[in-house]
């Protein structure tokens, strides 16, 4: 499947699912691991975890196998590993704290 048409199944659940705050970011060139990032807010322990849920659901629907998901048992913090798409599922307090968005987004000079 073409990672623009992964992007789109992806950002379809986090809005059926009312994920907060949902930002892509485009890492190709900054990581081995993937070329896309996308990350969103939920607003308890229990929506992130339905969020993620929601997600991997979406995407076997679609034919797309995820190559795991980290976090489902603390929910703080859920990572969806879908190849060149990686989701991030976090409550607020963790996405202010790791700051994922400042880590691996577009400085100032490029």
């Amino acid at each position: 499947m073409q990672t623009e048409k992964l992007i789109e199944i992806v950002h379809g659940a986090l809005e059926d699912m009312k994920a907060k705050e949902v930002v892509d970011l485009d890492v190709s060139g900054r990581s081995s691991i993937t070329d896309h990032m996308i990350i969103a807010s939920g607003t308890s322990k229990r929506h992130v975890g339905s969020i993620a849920e929601e997600v991997i659901v979406k995407v076997k629907e679609a034919g797309v196998m995820p190559l795991g998901s980290e976090g489902q048992g603390s929910s703080d913090w859920v990572l969806v590993d879908l190849g060149d798409v990686v989701v991030h599922v976090m409550m607020p307090d963790a996405r202010s704290f790791y700051d994922l968005e400042r880590l691996w987004g577009v400085d100032a000079d490029e």
